[in-house]
């Protein structure tokens, strides 16, 4: 490839593929005619090579977008999860982290097929971790993610009420690829919760998926929520389409200690 546009033409190639937001083409462009790289290339390959530094570009910002939009708690990454036990290799209160299933589940198939995911297990036991590890995966493959803990949620959906916002909100909760709804259970229910988590789970149901984390078992959901008729619907839309990960053994933040 060799520029034999005048400066003035190059410079006004460059300020109009930036006006265009093609800020990583453009520096490709710059570079080519600045410092006189590429020479080898012919039209079409120095054509192809900047469009593939604009797509990559955009992608990564676009993963930018949308994991700041998920709000994570941690940074957290499919490759730090831990599938050994929490003591030695052949300890019995190991975690007992199915590598197959976690794999499986890391590929985000469920998302296709709008399937759940269910996460229990006592405090401490990476719970959170493995569903913001999924969350993450899920943004790096463009898929639109949102991360509560389920009193925040409830909370700031109460708020949205008060302040007119509740339509604009509910919106933007069904709409969501995959949402991720943690600590499920820690605080108790009332009217209000009931009807905001009937309302989201009904407006999802086989449309998009969910993934709860609880330290309470599956079983203890029904009491939990109240209201026998509300809490037969919210778990017949969820309990029936989710994998169930089970994970045990001791607390990690016992291992953890201050620098």
């Amino acid at each position: 490839m060799n520029p034999t546009r005048t400066p003035m033409n190059t410079h006004n190639t460059i300020e109009k593929m930036t006006a265009m937001r093609m800020k990583a083409m453009a520096a490709v462009y710059h570079q080519a005619v600045s410092q006189h790289l590429y020479s080898e290339m012919d039209q079409d390959e120095f054509t192809a090579l900047m469009i593939d530094h604009e797509w990559e570009d955009r992608q990564h910002r676009r993963i930018g977008r949308l994991l700041s939009n998920a709000r994570f708690q941690q940074q957290a990454s499919a490759r730090d999860l831990d599938f050994t036990s929490t003591g030695s290799a052949q300890s019995e209160d190991g975690r007992k982290l199915d590598r197959t299933l976690i794999e499986r589940l890391l590929s985000l198939g469920f998302i296709k097929h709008r399937e759940n995911i269910i996460i229990t297990g006592p405090t401490g036991v990476g719970k959170s971790y493995l569903a913001q590890a999924i969350g993450v995966q899920a943004c790096q493959m463009l898929h639109r993610t949102m991360y509560f803990t389920t009193s925040r949620l409830l909370e700031e959906v109460k708020l949205a009420k008060m302040q007119g916002t509740y339509l604009k909100m509910m919106e933007l909760l069904i709409k969501q690829d995959l949402l991720i709804l943690d600590d499920f259970g820690l605080c108790p229910m009332d009217a209000t919760d009931r009807q905001t988590l009937l309302e989201i789970v009904e407006g999802r149901h086989q449309k998009h998926s969910t993934i709860i984390s609880s330290q309470i078992p599956v079983a203890g959901w029904h009491a939990l929520i109240g209201e026998g008729t509300m809490a037969d619907a919210i778990l017949d839309r969820i309990v029936n389409t989710s994998h169930r990960i089970q994970i045990s053994g001791d607390s990690l933040r016992k291992n953890q200690k201050l620098s």
